[in-house]
């Protein structure tokens, strides 16, 4: 009969953050509103875990691959993400004392003062000494009783109300998410501490045990009355602070939402580390003011009685030409080794955003583009595919670019993006996959030359730097000039080719706004449409003028 095979360090260095993670819910969901004299022995705890954390984290620092009894697969990357849980605990953990020594900083003044002045009678108080030990232990055997009577009431099968101590994100189909605060309907208490449960909204899922608390209403009252004092402290954990009814909060909370749930989804390995949120995309979910539609509006002048961007000839009855310092088309050729998203996702469509950028701000309307991709090579996206008919504008990879600004820094910004939706949950979301920037003029001011450029995209968000779209890459690579190159092949890149106009077409692009990037398949439908702005707004009133 063969044994059971041995566990390797790194499954033991697992399993033991998960004791140390379950001992630190416990203990916050303890915290989330302790009594006052229970504080001191809540954060000895909390110094204990602390350092149970640290020397767990130092143990799975200095493991190897070598000491694994059986091969592990994807080992560093597995060894990265424990090393990152244990670091979100230890922050919690020291966050959680900060919460908890406030009461504690004065107190421990005066007993290290006390402890000097009395060391030269240390005998004469040795009884006193001993009392006090006693009395102190006596406290801290009530304080556990009061922890066991709690955990007895929540075990208790009467008690169906209980309340979020913390925010929980669905793990995998089946849980059911809930944030802190939030009241459930517990409809039964499984031995394995997940419990069915019911929120307001009538949605069904399992829960962990340790996310919960006994709900009573007079210490829900209680938390709220108090909840400025500690709002610093505990907001980053996710406490549910008042809400607010101003637009740019709403906002910011929701982009914090959203912050997590990608770190949740890079910590579980469903999107590599170096994807993000879609900057391009919250600028254009924020209002108009990078659409094109925005751009194509007349401007008017600081008097407010004329246009600055839209002039009638009445010589050649049309609307005067407008050249500006950046004319050019740009061709998306092909995107290639973009990696791709676990199995816990399901891409809804993939694209990528332009406009112009000097660094620090977006000039420009911000343009998409549609890729399409084959399912045999995910990896690789093209653009302009050949269709039956006309090609829909989505699809289309010309693009025109018309830019008046004087900066020196100015290039176009692609920024390269998946729709998603996540099985388990529903939730949908657009994230990006990378970007890159291409300069449009040389240090010494002239203008890049009109040829195919091979961008390498760069993780994280366009005011990160040194970020990789997906680490594990380089984690795999070795030292050699040979594995360095097939690396390289192995980056994700974006090919593009710059275009100059002919005069014609240099003509025909004058007529539109100065900041303008859209498809080159409904230039003429834009250029319309200034010619009826035209026709509209200055033709009658200059003939009124005229004869007037």
């Amino acid at each position: 009969m063969s044994g059971r095979r041995e566990r390797g360090p790194l499954q033991r260095a697992q399993r033991r953050r998960r004791e140390l993670q379950a001992q630190v819910e416990a203990l916050r969901a303890e915290s989330a509103a302790p009594a006052p004299g229970q504080r001191k022995a809540l954060w000895r705890r909390c110094m204990q875990l602390k350092k149970l954390v640290d020397e767990s984290t130092d143990a799975l620092h200095n493991l190897k691959k070598a000491d694994e009894p059986a091969p592990v697969g994807n080992y560093n990357q597995r060894k990265e993400e424990e090393e990152k849980l244990l670091l979100k605990l230890s922050q919690q953990l020291q966050k959680l004392v900060l919460v908890l020594d406030q009461d504690n900083v004065t107190t421990n003044y005066a007993a290290d003062e006390e402890h000097q002045k009395d060391s030269q009678t240390e005998d004469e108080n040795g009884e006193e000494d001993e009392s006090e030990d006693e009395e102190s232990s006596e406290e801290e055997d009530s304080e556990e009783t009061d922890d066991e009577d709690e955990d007895k009431l929540l075990d208790d099968p009467n008690v169906k109300e209980c309340i979020a101590v913390g925010n929980f994100d669905a793990q995998q189909e089946g849980d059911l998410t809930f944030t802190k605060g939030e009241v459930l309907l517990i409809l039964d208490k499984k031995a394995d501490g997940w419990w069915v449960a019911e929120n307001s909204k009538g949605e069904r899922g399992l829960v962990p045990r340790t996310y919960l608390a006994v709900h009573r209403e007079d210490v829900d009252s209680q938390e709220q009355s108090e909840e400025h004092i500690e709002v610093v402290d505990e907001t980053a954990d996710g406490t549910e602070i008042k809400k607010r009814t101003d637009s740019h909060w709403s906002a910011v909370r929701r982009a914090m939402t959203e912050n997590d749930t990608v770190e949740v989804l890079a910590t579980i390995g469903a999107v590599p580390a170096g994807f993000r949120l879609s900057t391009l995309f919250q600028l254009l979910e924020e209002g108009d003011q990078f659409r094109g539609s925005y751009f194509l509006q007349p401007e008017l002048t600081p008097s407010q009685l004329a246009f600055k961007d839209l002039v009638w000839n009445s010589e050649k009855n049309t609307i005067y030409p407008r050249p500006t310092r950046v004319s050019l088309i740009v061709t998306l050729s092909s995107c290639k080794m973009i990696p791709l998203p676990g199995v816990s996702i399901q891409v809804l469509s993939r694209h990528v955003r332009l406009c112009l950028f000097d660094g620090n701000r977006v000039l420009s309307n911000i343009h998409t583009v549609r890729a399409t991709w084959q399912p045999k090579n995910p990896q690789t996206w093209t653009f302009s595919p050949r269709v039956t008919g006309i090609l829909p504008s989505l699809l289309d990879g010309d693009c025109f670019v018309r830019s008046n600004s004087l900066s020196s820094d100015i290039g176009i910004l692609f920024e390269l993006g998946i729709t998603y939706i996540r099985n388990s949950t529903g939730e949908r979301g657009e994230l990006s996959c990378g970007w890159a920037f291409l300069k449009l003029f040389t240090s010494n001011g002239m203008p890049v030359p009109s040829k195919m450029h091979e961008l390498l995209l760069n993780g994280g968000t366009p005011y990160e730097r040194g970020v990789e779209v997906d680490p594990s890459i380089s984690r795999r690579a070795g030292s050699g000039v040979f594995h360095q190159f097939l690396t390289l092949k192995k980056q994700p890149v974006l090919i593009v080719k710059l275009r100059s106009l002919s005069a014609q077409s240099k003509d025909i692009l004058n007529l539109l706004p100065e900041t303008l990037i859209g498809s080159m398949c409904y230039i003429h439908l834009l250029i319309f449409y200034r010619q009826i702005l035209g026709d509209a707004l200055l033709k009658d009133r200059i003939s009124m003028q005229s004869t007037a």
